[in-house]
């Protein structure tokens, strides 16, 4: 009997250690060789706006077009106030940054809230895009690009 309360409180330590001081919702969104980790930091006093790879998004994504991406999921469902978003992202190009982190920032908001699942489904921004750059082959110039063939 004492040895099974012993085991429960130490099992109840460890629990506390692995918890976060702040709660915050993770994700991992992907997109050709692009990889977003996103935090959700729900009514966090030091963390307001989003920040990506320590900068502010509208630096680190100069171009409109693409910070509208990345953020679309937290506009789509009025939650852009609501959280502070922290997002690290590494490989592929600025445009499949972009659309890894939206696809991460969509998973977070369904941990956060199941009943957003849908609605962020109908508008495209859970699916995975799985298109990657097909390889290149022996022989060949690019992945089927054959070289030029001369009759002599």
């Amino acid at each position: 009997m004492a040895v099974k309360k012993v085991k429960e409180s130490k099992i109840k330590k460890q629990e506390e250690k692995n918890v976060p001081k702040d709660k915050y919702f993770y994700a991992v969104g992907k997109r050709k060789t692009a990889i977003a980790q996103v935090r959700l930091y729900l009514e966090n006093k030091e963390i307001k706006g989003i920040f990506v790879n320590k900068k502010e998004v509208g630096r680190y994504f100069p171009i409109v077009r693409l910070r509208d991406t990345a953020i679309t999921p937290l506009v789509a469902t009025n939650n852009q106030d609501k959280f502070g978003v922290v997002v690290k992202i590494s490989g592929g190009g600025i445009s499949s940054q972009a659309e890894a982190m939206r696809l991460a920032i969509a998973r977070a908001l369904v941990k956060f809230d199941e009943t957003l699942k849908k609605q962020l489904r109908v508008l495209g921004y859970m699916t995975r895009d799985a298109r990657v750059v097909e390889r290149k082959k022996p022989g060949l110039k690019k992945a089927r690009r054959a070289p030029q063939w001369a009759k002599r």
